[in-house]
């Protein structure tokens, strides 16, 4: 029944170190460089817009957030860069600052200076799910723009060759039905024909009340999960191997 494979990347496909220990540092010690080199762009402009409507709704909250100022230009960058690396400690799924690490890390591929690793596995199922016709695509809280050069960057060549689609937050967020219902109506299949791989018991429970099947993939360094009745994987050569 499975014509297309759905899949998580951070535990799933690449290690959940290098998003936390090598990607979320990177963009962190290379904010301000980016921001004073491209304020002026149209979406440096557009990512700013949006985080500053996330930052009236953080004092609305009264979570406390760094302060913001719009003058001189060095306060302003300054006080941006603290309130991005306070979002990036909380892990926030902030659209904003996903455009913005987006931006950032697209740098550093290109510099060389980025390279994905991606389990051992991973390239041969890619490779092996597409000769087997299966249409395969990711769905993660990166940007799209983050997927595209993590996979056009990996330590396995450029894997974005058989990917045929790219879903982010501004899907939805990933621990709701509705998101994995919009996925299927993009993917035009219905939801039981739409297998979804993720490390996340959450996720995979949305998925499956939409109707799509799971698989709970077990990684060195993922985080426990509960109890769940999601089938588990240890590598992806137990789908289609």
């Amino acid at each position: 029944m499975i014509r297309s494979i759905l899949l998580d990347i951070e535990g799933t496909t690449t290690p959940i170190a290098f998003v936390h220990d090598v990607l979320f540092p990177y963009a962190r010690s290379h904010v301000r460089q980016y921001l004073e080199t491209h304020l002026n762009s149209s979406e440096v402009l557009a990512s700013l817009v949006r985080l500053k409507a996330e930052h009236t709704v953080d004092l609305e909250e009264k979570l406390d957030p760094p302060p913001l100022v719009s003058q001189p230009r060095v306060a302003a960058i300054d006080s941006m860069v603290a309130y991005v690396n306070w979002l990036i400690d909380l892990d926030r799924k902030s659209l904003g600052l996903k455009l913005l690490q987006g931006k950032i890390w697209e740098q550093g591929y290109f510099a060389g200076s980025l390279r994905a690793p991606v389990f051992e596995d991973v390239a041969p199922a890619l490779k092996r799910w597409r000769h087997a016709g299966l249409s395969l695509s990711i769905f993660s809280s990166g940007s799209v723009l983050a997927q595209q050069l993590l996979f056009g960057h990996t330590k396995a060549g450029d894997l974005t060759q058989f990917i045929d689609n790219y879903f982010d937050t501004s899907t939805g967020p990933k621990g709701e039905m509705q998101s994995y219902q919009l996925i299927a109506d993009a993917l035009e299949l219905p939801a039981p024909a739409i297998l979804f791989i993720s490390d996340v018991v959450t996720e995979l429970d949305a998925a499956r009340e939409a109707g799509m099947q799971t698989r709970l993939c077990i990684r060195p360094g993922n985080h426990p999960q509960p109890e769940s009745s999601h089938q588990r994987i240890e590598s992806f050569e137990m789908i289609f191997g």
